[in-house]
């Protein structure tokens, strides 16, 4: 007899855009609650790597993205399980709550709000309330209004200037009927330290633990905890088996260190779960995958951030070369970057890679590249086949200057226009600009 999860209820923190703090509110809510007893499960909404890191250390638990561009509903709803004999469950979103693409993918356009429409779990509006005051009740109408499959529990006021303001904006959340579940007068020693591809990582982030405590008591002081526990409400999504992504290998040589971080903890577990076992290595270490690997996975990162350290490791370029003469080599993003000749920069100096690809990327001239992948591979990598489809997203900054290696997979946005970053392959080796998230159902 199969025992259904116990999941309990859910919130979802959004706001009208990004920048206006639901970050620093998720991790006081997290830390807050935490510090109070009660064991809170993390998730995050859409494509991130940062912000589940910070999740994972003021709730003490791994936080799960769930993405509805790039998952189907049973995958979500699998990942949910995540919570099984928690308190409670808070979700980040990402951007404004119905920001996303403009083409449906597996349940939805990427957006906050799709996901809380899939789940059911009310939404807590973060408003930065700064330079103004009774108008912003109209954002959290405006909010309900567009999207009337969701339900606003209530705001939560940030950047508040004084007792006045503060009374001002309530009295206008008061006649438009919006529920304040708290108020945020500014507090820059909260503050999340920041680089080109949004916050510092956590474990970068030396004075994590102070600002986690600070932030779960300033949002404890600020905020009727009570009442927003209270507002959570249970996913009416049904649980049941999902479709977990295949294994690259039995044993996968995985590189991780601070060039190479970005893995999603969902594909870990699938891998897991379905027996692989994942053994770690440091390219900047100047380590090589473990020999009785059978695979090698780099994973994306900041390889830009060490590239001189990266050229210097000898033996780590030795050992890949020597490993992926017999068995396959896979890199993502910053991964893909590293196995290429060469990576040139920010100050245009060149840097030796790997070479198990020739590609050349460069940072000498930036510019960002970003959205939803869908790729129909032409070749295998480990754990698909030739023809499979691939969701997954690219987020960088790199420019290709030479990529004179065949193409990998042929590779269309959101809305189904070509991306000229096909990806590579040479031998055993291939790789992506793209970070897989999963493998397409539609």
């Amino acid at each position: 007899m199969t025992t259904m999860p116990a999941i309990p209820g859910g919130l979802i923190i959004s706001a009208p855009a990004s920048g206006t703090g639901k970050t620093t509110v998720t991790l006081g809510l997290l830390a807050a609650f935490r510090a109070a007893g009660l064991t809170v499960q993390p998730f995050k909404s859409g494509p991130d790597y940062i912000d589940p890191a910070f999740h994972t250390a003021a709730s003490g638990r791994v936080s799960v993205n769930l993405d509805t561009w790039a998952m189907p509903e049973a995958r979500i709803a699998g990942l949910i399980t995540a919570a099984d004999g928690t308190d409670l469950v808070i979700a980040e979103g990402s951007m404004g709550l119905c920001d996303g693409v403009a083409a449906k993918g597996e349940t939805g356009i990427g957006a906050s709000a799709d996901l809380a429409e899939l789940t059911g779990w009310p939404i807590i509006l973060v408003l930065d309330v700064s330079g103004q005051a009774q108008s912003a009740a109209a954002t959290a109408l405006g909010f309900a209004a567009m999207r009337p499959g969701i339900r606003i529990a209530g705001v939560i006021l940030n950047r508040v200037a004084s007792p006045r303001h503060e009374a001002l904006v309530r009295d206008g959340m008061a006649q438009a009927g919006v529920t304040v579940l708290g108020a945020l007068p500014r507090k820059a020693s909260i503050e999340l330290p920041e680089r080109h591809l949004g916050l510092v990582q956590a474990d970068e982030t030396s004075d994590l633990a102070r600002i986690l405590q600070d932030a779960g008591a300033f949002v404890a002081e600020n905020c009727d905890l009570t009442a927003i526990q209270n507002a959570a409400a249970p996913t009416r999504l049904a649980f049941g088996a999902m479709r977990r992504c295949p294994p690259p290998g039995q044993r996968i040589a995985l590189a991780r260190d601070a060039a190479f971080s970005f893995t999603y903890p969902h594909l870990l577990a699938d891998w897991r779960a379905q027996g692989a076992e994942v053994l770690p290595f440091s390219p900047l270490a100047d380590q090589g995958p473990d020999d009785s690997a059978d695979c090698c996975w780099l994973p994306g990162g900041y390889p830009e951030l060490h590239a001189g350290q990266l050229a210097a490791a000898d033996g780590f370029r030795r050992k890949i070369n020597a490993f992926a003469q017999t068995r396959p080599v896979h890199g993502e993003c910053g991964g893909y970057m590293a196995m290429g000749a060469a990576l040139i920069d920010a100050k245009g100096v060149r840097h030796q890679m790997a070479g198990l690809l020739q590609l050349v990327t460069s940072y000498e001239k930036r510019r960002m590249h970003l959205g939803y992948r869908l790729a129909t591979l032409a070749a295998p990598i480990p754990g698909f086949a030739t023809s499979a489809q691939l969701r997954g997203h690219e987020f960088h900054y790199s420019t290709i200057i030479e990529q004179p290696d065949m193409p990998l997979a042929s590779v269309v946005d959101a809305t189904g226009a070509p991306v000229p970053e096909t990806g590579s392959r040479q031998g055993n080796a291939s790789g992506t600009y793209f970070h897989l998230i999963g493998e397409a159902s539609t």
